[in-house]
């Protein structure tokens, strides 16, 4: 389930019409939905046999500022120009290989200790599992899960495998269809990443064999860095709520995400005043650890 460099190319060049970048056709039929490839290598300023290869995968000697001129004819953002370095420096056969278990940096625990239970955090690893979160977070994304649950790292809830498999997690978002897509394309952008990262290739295997809305948005292609965002929720303890999420990252550990979640109006911070109150009340009241 890696994406190839040539098939992130191909994708992004059938998006992009003649019209779109200023190229005449005069009429005449075309057999591609986008840009030919000689037509992208003029524009790039590298001959077809050249760009030919990239799509191809052969990047081995592809200069920054040749792939920088291709996102440009291509017109990827930001995160996309990444994601097409990301896949150019990869090696044409990459083995799959088990990591090391995710162990998030006593400098992010920290700061969730920081927050306290008066705002829902979590702490999310590179593939989206839970690492931490405190007792807010969890009774705000996932109270149906044993709060214990991310000090085994076999217990560790997936927040996508959730997203896409769990009736009462797909319940629990209203704007489910606005907010699946960003977790595909953030999982695409992490296979980028990390093309050798077995445990990564299993769950996106996992995902695309039991949910077809799952398969049907990895296979658009779409890369994006989720940061930040709105999630509008149906709660079974609060109800409905409009809750910002905002995602920091420390430098000690750039695979590791610390989310917070903030009201977007009066009528969400009283929901999760209340929320905050019943976790209080809960057993403990720190955020949990790994052991």
């Amino acid at each position: 389930m890696v994406q190839r460099l040539g098939e992130f190319l191909k994708n992004r060049r059938d998006r992009i019409t003649p019209a779109a970048v200023g190229l005449r056709t005069y009429g005449t039929p075309r057999r591609v939905p986008g840009l030919r490839r000689e037509e992208l290598a003029q524009l790039a300023g590298v001959s077809t046999g050249y760009y030919t290869r990239l799509e191809q995968g052969q990047a081995e000697t592809a200069s920054e500022q040749v792939l920088d001129a291709v996102a440009r004819v291509l017109r990827l953002d930001e995160i996309e120009t990444a994601h097409l370095h990301n896949l150019a420096r990869q090696p044409a056969n990459p083995g799959l290989s088990e990591p090391p278990e995710e162990t998030p940096h006593p400098r992010v625990l920290a700061l969730l200790d920081s927050l306290g239970d008066a705002t829902p955090a979590i702490v999310l690893g590179r593939r989206g599992d839970v690492l931490a979160w405190n007792h807010s977070g969890h009774m705000l994304i996932a109270e149906h899960v044993a709060f214990d649950s991310p000090r085994d790292p076999a217990r560790r809830p997936s927040i996508p495998r959730m997203f896409f498999l769990d009736p009462l997690t797909r319940d629990l978002y209203r704007n489910w269809d606005e907010l699946a897509p960003v977790h595909v394309a953030y999982l695409r952008l992490t296979a980028g990443r990390y093309p050798t990262d077995a445990r990564l290739a299993r769950l996106i295997g996992e995902l695309s064999m039991r949910s077809d809305e799952f398969a049907t948005m990895w296979a658009t292609g779409d890369v994006v860095d989720c940061t930040v965002g709105d999630m509008r929720l149906r709660h079974p303890t609060i109800g409905a709520a409009s809750v910002a999420y905002q995602v920091w990252l420390q430098p000690d550990s750039p695979d590791h995400r610390l989310e917070i979640y903030t009201p977007n109006d009066p009528s969400s911070a009283d929901a999760l005043r209340i929320l905050t109150q019943q976790s209080l009340q809960a057993e403990g009241t720190l955020p949990l650890r790994p052991r």
